[in-house]
């Protein structure tokens, strides 16, 4: 195969171009390559019904993991300053354009200076400027607080340490969309909790603080605590087709290349997927394209149901409490990497509402596509 090739990384500065600390979760077999920057890992995994039903399980051999974007930074960057064909630089990117077999990044370094550099293919994960076409778009946006308890006795070890609660639906649900909380256990006396909405808009900071209050308060009932640090996001969920390519040897990746799957939000299972697959076509020769990161049948179902749940023809919450109540967890989280049969998909989609998924299928195809606003 061909030698391994030098890579620029161009990282964009600190400032609005440049995220806050996140977290990212996952699910995988056994030990993963990133297992050094893993916070935390659980083996148990549950689902919580409005009226308190709990569906828990160990999905084996699945483990659901955590990163914190900062750990996972620090990691990376070890093994890419170890390397002798890996350089990192600080800049805000301008442009790419096709050049000649190649393709050319201006760039502008933090003092304002100008950077120009060559390369033979360039990997574009920057945000797009607006939602490609689309016929369904919510988006799951969520604010997280990483809570200590006191120790005193109505907040003494709150937090079982072996099970991830995925979704608890024991929150107000919206008029529109769903809304859950997610528990991830951090120790006997640390967690993160969010809470999380499926709809057209983000809240208020306000609202968000008062579910937040009141799922901790009410549902979890911790007792006294402190929130030690903060977290929010807004992950789009759509049927918009994501371009994976936009010049001869210019290609997106990451949430702006459509990694994000449309009916969860996750991402980062597709995004180390869609690096392993670019690094195996160069080193045999091939164009380094980045596959799609979701088949086509993932992408369908989900289609369907994000319209079923825009539309209001199922209930977000009755929706996934009854997969979680039919579908053994190992076979749900395998389904939602895409790694499930026909014949299992089919199994699943038999445990959802049967007569208003059947309609949305029905009227998907008439309707139209539309463009975000600019």
């Amino acid at each position: 195969g061909r030698p391994a090739p030098r890579v620029v990384l161009i990282d964009a500065p600190p400032g609005p171009l440049r995220p806050p600390e996140r977290t990212w979760c996952f699910w995988e077999k056994e030990r993963g390559e990133f297992d050094d920057a893993v916070v935390r890992s659980w083996d148990r995994l549950a689902v919580r019904g409005p009226h308190g039903q709990t569906w828990e399980s160990r999905p084996r051999p699945w483990r659901y993991k955590m990163i914190r974007s900062r750990a996972f930074e620090e990691f990376v960057g070890a093994g890419l300053a170890a390397s002798s064909l890996a350089t990192r630089v600080t800049a805000t990117v301008d442009a790419l354009r096709d050049d000649a077999g190649g393709v050319r990044v201006s760039a502008t370094l933090p003092g304002g200076q100008p950077l120009e550099l060559r390369a033979r293919w360039a990997y574009d994960s920057r945000p797009l400027p607006r939602l490609p076409p689309h016929r369904t778009a919510l988006l799951q946006h969520f604010r997280g607080w990483f809570v200590r308890t006191d120790g005193s006795p109505a907040g003494a070890a709150p937090f079982g340490t072996e099970t991830a609660t995925l979704m608890d639906f024991r929150t107000p649900q919206p008029a529109h969309g769903l809304s859950f909380g997610y528990l991830l256990p951090l120790g006997r006396d640390r967690a993160l909790v969010e809470y999380t909405e499926f709809s057209a808009a983000p809240l208020s900071g306000e609202a968000y603080e008062a579910a937040l209050h009141q799922y901790t308060s009410e549902v979890l009932r911790l007792g006294p605590y402190e929130v030690y640090d903060t977290e929010q996001g807004v992950i789009p969920m759509t049927d918009a087709r994501f371009p994976r390519r936009t010049g001869d040897r210019v290609f997106r990746i990451g949430t702006s290349g459509g990694a994000t799957r449309p009916a969860t939000g996750y991402t980062f299972s597709a995004v180390q997927r869609q690096s392993r697959a670019i690094a195996h076509a160069y080193r045999t020769g091939a164009v380094p394209a980045p596959p799609r990161p979701h088949a086509r049948r993932s992408r369908a179902m989900d289609a369907v149901m994000l319209r079923a749940l825009d539309s209001g023809r199922v209930n977000g919450a009755d929706f996934f409490c009854g997969l979680f109540a039919h579908v053994p967890m190992e076979r749900m989280l395998r389904f939602l990497d895409g790694g499930t049969s026909v014949r299992e998909d089919l199994v699943i989609g038999c445990r959802t509402p049967v007569l208003p998924m059947v309609r949305t299928v029905a009227g998907l195809p008439f309707r139209k596509r539309r463009a975000a606003p600019p």
